[in-house]
């Protein structure tokens, strides 16, 4: 695990194995959540990185007869 220092200007630096990890470029968008006692950083992604993630799920599904 990491661990980083809170700078006086309230800046942190995100360790080179996590930036490489998550494929992070400089200038990238983080959306930051405080999630009960803690920060989490999240890479904003453009919608178009998520096309194709769910191929191949099942679509089929059963409905009542009322509903067709």
């Amino acid at each position: 695990m990491n661990t980083v220092t809170l700078s006086p200007k309230f800046q942190v630096v995100i360790p080179l194995a996590v930036r490489e990890e998550l494929h992070l470029t400089p200038g990238e968008k983080l959306r930051v959540i405080r999630y009960a006692d803690r920060v989490e950083f999240i890479p904003v992604r453009p919608i178009q990185s998520v096309r194709g993630l769910l191929k191949g799920m099942d679509t089929e599904i059963e409905r009542e007869g009322d509903r067709l």
